[in-house]
């Protein structure tokens, strides 16, 4: 008997603050489905104490039963937004644990692998996660197989960054159940005309976030996001590019609005803003890890780009979301 990508009962933990479109993403096509197959999906709402709980914008969701309430479960989707982290407990962890060690197959939406990663859940496994806590995730679980694409699934695992990839996933683990008509006809239904693999990038092309669209400058900046920790000197990064110094400034001012070295820091001090909401790293640790030279100029500098202290933004004012600036 062939075994099925996603089996019944499907569950889907909630966690405060959870996306909405990861959720209805996940649970449309499956809704759908139900019409053309026979053995239907089921599928439960689930959190930790049974009560409802409220998503990003304050919306309660009503849910099934508390994680004693669940019973067995054939998979289980762990759905968060920023900060999961501060739901775990040791009682989620046995419980996980447990659905593990039955056979369940375990993912996650958005951000639901900080969870699944906190539990121990992941090794050797390759996982993904929402774009912009990329570098969080890296930073507090090194061990784990990270990629950037749409999602993931293998070995008794599955991840999608969120949003509508998490449509694309499970319209993919349609068809490998079901068969591409199956995964087709529900397609349709969601007005989903471009079915993505897994291996699609998340975000959308460079020219469209920087409004950069010369070519050379197209590459120069996409070698920059390629660079973790310290700043690409200016003299180095031309060389790569074939092109002068010069050339390379006079691209950056004139299309950019600002040096190359103007607009590195700038997307440095916006990897540490986002390490300071997204994580517990020690301040010092996340000067180090985007490449400044010291906890005082980070301060410096990072006081003058935002206002307000490193430790300061990590306070209990603190956005859970990044202000965009053009990456």
């Amino acid at each position: 008997m062939k075994t099925l990508i996603l089996s019944n009962p499907i569950g889907f933990l909630l966690l405060p603050q959870f996306t909405m479109i990861a959720l209805s993403s996940a649970i449309e096509p499956l809704r759908i489905a139900n019409r053309y197959i026979a053995d239907k999906y089921r599928f439960r709402l689930l959190s930790v104490d049974g009560k409802p709980v409220p998503d990003g914008n304050g919306i309660h969701l009503q849910v099934d039963g508390s994680l004693e309430d669940a019973g067995p479960l054939g998979c289980l989707f762990v759905v968060s937004d920023l900060r999961p982290e501060r739901f775990y407990s040791a009682r989620l962890r046995r419980w996980l644990h447990a659905l593990d060690r039955a056979g369940c197959t375990l993912g996650s939406l958005d951000t639901g692998c900080f969870i699944l990663a906190q539990a121990g859940l992941l090794e050797r496994q390759r996982v993904t996660v929402h774009w912009e806590v990329l570098d969080a995730f890296r930073e507090r679980f090194p061990a784990v197989n990270l990629s950037a694409s749409l999602f993931e699934i293998e070995h008794g695992r599955m991840s999608s960054a969120g949003g509508s990839a998490s449509l694309d996933m499970m319209l993919h683990a349609l068809a490998l159940d079901h068969g591409t008509s199956v995964a087709d006809r529900v397609a349709d239904h969601c007005l989903h005309r471009a079915l993505r693999d897994g291996a699609s990038g998340q975000r959308i092309p460079l020219p469209m976030r920087t409004g950069a669209h010369h070519p050379t400058l197209v590459r120069a900046i996409s070698r920059i996001e390629a660079q973790q920790g310290d700043a690409m000197p200016v003299a180095s990064l031309a060389r790569e590019l074939g092109i002068s110094g010069r050339h390379l400034l006079r691209l950056f001012q004139q299309h950019m609005g600002e040096s190359p070295a103007a607009w590195q820091l700038r997307r440095r001090l916006n990897r540490a803003r986002a390490l300071l909401i997204q994580t517990d790293l020690n301040i010092t640790v996340i000067s180090e890890t985007c490449g400044f030279r010291s906890a005082g100029h980070f301060s410096t500098v990072f006081r003058k780009q935002f206002g307000s202290s490193p430790s300061q933004s990590r306070g209990p004012r603190a956005p859970d979301r990044l202000v965009p600036n053009n990456e």
